[in-house]
Parts: structure tokens; C-alpha cells; sequence
């Protein structure tokens, strides 16, 4: 599965990510320190009956980082660049962690242009204490303090299967861009309720995903999320942890495809 590069007007230069099938257009987002390649069980799965376009964050993969110090609007403001550079509206949004962060704040911004949304291992109004370490791990990676085994025990258990994705997770994590990942990290870190306030007026179906054992990413947000939209819909995966998608894809997958199928108002069509 090869990638496609865009260029992108400025300030934010190319932008890679994976096109696969035709339809309806589904866009994937993952998270921080990832790449697009973490949702190939969703693109394999889901690519049978609409098209998937899988992108790669700035300063993932190989997509430009943003310039300066970037904050989460900046990374929705990216995603609509690239949305309006494919000429795509009327989208299905799907993302994961930080990425879901980026697809809530566009469906709150860009309401016109979404059709449904999916936040998969989200956060939303962290605590104070769970707000100071996650500012605190950002710190330290923004600093050069980085530390792969502690992320890797949080978002994987100790199954086959987890292992076979920590693995994969591994090897990216080990390549990233540090600017890239250091500068998405403290926008993650800060983003949490930088747009919580406008999921009362999501209009679309919204699905908020997450693993039962993820200890960041809570069943509670999910929960929250969906009781916050008005066609807010919570699932939680029993037993999972962060790298949701990967460790579980055939719960994903189905709840993806029953999402997909979620009915749109006509006024989201226009």
C-alpha cells in the first residue's frame, strides 16, 4: 500500500497519506507519533465499500511539521487545507487519539463539511492531575527526554496480539520526526477541552470509542462525548487499551461499518 504526496498551499507544505477504494470518502486520522499505516486493518477492511483516505499528521510519516509552536487549531486549520486541496466534502471523519482531537474540533468548526464522525480513544476535560502528567510527558519530550517503553505499557497489554502491534508501534515511534511528534504531543496535551464546549451543537452521528482498559483515554470521556452530541453514540471495547484499532480491528471494524451506515440529514449533503 503505497503513499500518495500533495503539496499543500502555505504555510504547510506536503502532505502523504494512503487512498484506497472508491465511494463515499472516509478520512482516517491517526495519533501522535503514529502514521497512516496504523489504520491498515480499517483501510483493508473498509476500502471494500467506500474510498479511504488515511492521512499522515504534519510531522508524521512524511508530511511536513507545522512551523512555530503549533496548538490544536492549528492542526484542525491543516485538516482543512487538506479536505479543501482533495476536493472533498460531505465526509465520514474518523480519529484516533490525538487525531481524534483534530476530528472533533473540525466537526465543531466545520459542521458543513462532515457527515459523521468517529472519536476512537479520545480524551475530552482530562482531571487537573491527568492534565499535569500528560503536560508534564509532553515537557519532557519537547526537552529530548524520550522515553518508548512507558508509552508502549500504557496503550498495549501483554496478548499475542497486543504484542504483534507494540511491535509495529515500536519501530515508528523509534523513527519519528522529534519536532513532529514533540510538538503534536503538547498540542494533544492541551487540546483536551479546547473545543469540548461546541460537541453540544454536533448535528452528525458521532461514535466515541474506547477500550475498557485504556487509563488515559476513559470509558468515562467516551461516554461524556456522546452524552454531549446530540446523536452521540459510546462503545466501549472490553479488555482494550489504547491501540484500540489494532488490537482489536474486527470490533473496530464492525462498529466503523454500522457506523458508516448511520443515516445523514440532507441539509449535511448540500
Amino acid at each position: 500500500m503505497t503513499s500518495t504526496t500533495l503539496q499543500l498551499s502555505d504555510p504547510y507544505g506536503q502532505v502523504t497519506y494512503r487512498d484506497v477504494g472508491q465511494g463515499d470518502p472516509l478520512v482516517l486520522i491517526h495519533g501522535v507519533g503514529m502514521q497512516s499505516a496504523a489504520w491498515g486493518p480499517q483501510i483493508a477492511a473498509l476500502s471494500a465499500q467506500c474510498r479511504v483516505i488515511a492521512l499522515d499528521m504534519p510531522g508524521h510519516g512524511q508530511s511536513a511539521p507545522l512551523s512555530g509552536t503549533p496548538a490544536l487549531p492549528d492542526y484542525v486549520n491543516w485538516l482543512h487545507a487538506v479536505l479543501s486541496a482533495l476536493e472533498l466534502r460531505s465526509v465520514s471523519l474518523a480519529g484516533h487519539s490525538m487525531g481524534a482531537l483534530i476530528a472533533g474540533g473540525y466537526t465543531v468548526t466545520h459542521p458543513e463539511n462532515v457527515a459523521r464522525v468517529a472519536l476512537l480513544n479520545g480524551v475530552f476535560r482530562r482531571s487537573s492531575a491527568a492534565r499535569e502528567a500528560v503536560v508534564a510527558r509532553a515537557d519532557d519530550i519537547r526537552n529530548g527526554r524520550f522515553d518508548l517503553e512507558t508509552p508502549l505499557k500504557r496503550w498495549f497489554g501483554t496478548s499475542s496480539t497486543d504484542k504483534a502491534a507494540s511491535n509495529l508501534v515500536s519501530g515508528w515511534l523509534s523513527s519519528v520526526d522529534l519536532k513532529g511528534y514533540g510538538d503534536a504531543y503538547a498540542a494533544f496535551a492541551e487540546g483536551d477541552a479546547t473545543y469540548a464546549d461546541g460537541f453540544r451543537d454536533i448535528a452528525c452521528p458521532l461514535l466515541a470509542l474506547t477500550g475498557g482498559e485504556d487509563p488515559n483515554s476513559t470509558p468515562d470521556m467516551a461516554k461524556a462525548m456522546a452524552s454531549d452530541a446530540p446523536l452521540g453514540h459510546a462503545l466501549i471495547i472490553e479488555g482494550a487499551r489504547h491501540m484500540v484499532n489494532m488490537t482489536a480491528p474486527g470490533q473496530v471494524n464492525a462498529a466503523l461499518t454500522h457506523w458508516l451506515a448511520s443515516p445523514v440529514e440532507e441539509r449535511k449533503l448540500a
